[in-house]
């Protein structure tokens, strides 16, 4: 399949990736529950790895069909990166192509029912992440490295918590009016969305789906502008350059 025909498909391929997390974790919480071994509460969706699988699949398609050949695109091993404030920092997907940094992409997720610790869990290792990355990359730990492409791709389950208004604690300063009454789903959206335009990350994709209805690929693209299009479409184009 070639680039133009991926970019076609890439609803019906997203449509996949979404059926294979849920698919994926409904499979390892049931082995855990079976072998007596499951994790405190929904932990055992998390910690057995292996959901985001079908999003990094896809996104290693766009960029080899964009130029890079496979031998440049490294998942589960060698993903370590230089850091600044830490020696390295696992990465979901990388691309090193001739002893340069092309691109680092981070594929997460978040289910309920418990949101508040996640979220800002979540939050805190993507800013950290980012600027240890740009920070080592001004003091050249990548060599010679052009800047590369930045990639945060988050996926939020769509249910009655996700989507329930938040109260926020003002007992100095007043919070910015935007998180007033934010629900956690629109807070991720907030946060994918400023992430980009604070130059934190090239490109950022939020999508949502919920546990019924993902199970036959169901998802929702909160935003246009953090659709999982506009993310393809800029990481094709900066690889792409690289090829």
């Amino acid at each position: 399949m070639d680039q133009t025909e991926l970019l076609k498909s890439l609803h019906g391929r997203t449509q996949e990736a979404v059926a294979h997390y849920w698919q994926t974790r409904t499979a390892q919480r049931r082995k855990q529950q079976e072998t007596g071994k499951a994790d405190q509460g929904l932990r055992s969706a998390v910690t057995g790895g292996a959901q985001m699988d079908g999003f990094i699949d896809l996104f290693a398609e766009l960029i080899t069909q964009a130029g890079i050949p496979l031998v440049c695109i490294f998942r589960k091993r060698a993903v370590e990166l230089p850091g600044f404030f830490r020696p390295t920092k696992e990465w979901d997907l990388l691309v090193v192509r001739d002893r340069t940094l092309v691109a680092a992409i981070e594929a997460k997720s978040q289910v309920g029912p418990s949101f508040g610790n996640n979220f800002n869990n979540r939050t805190e290792e993507a800013m950290g992440s980012a600027l240890d990355l740009w920070t080592a990359f001004r003091e050249r730990a990548y060599l010679d490295s052009p800047q590369p492409f930045l990639g945060y791709f988050f996926m939020l389950e769509d249910c009655e918590a996700s989507n329930r208004p938040v109260g926020v604690h003002q007992p100095h300063f007043k919070v910015f009016p935007e998180f007033i009454g934010a629900s956690y789903m629109r807070r991720y959206e907030l946060f994918c969305r400023k992430l980009v335009l604070e130059r934190h990350y090239t490109a950022s994709a939020f999508i949502t789906s919920s546990a019924g209805d993902g199970l036959d690929g169901n998802y929702k693209i909160p935003s246009n502008d953090l659709s999982v299009e506009r993310f393809a479409r800029t990481l094709v184009a900066h690889v792409s350059a690289c090829a």
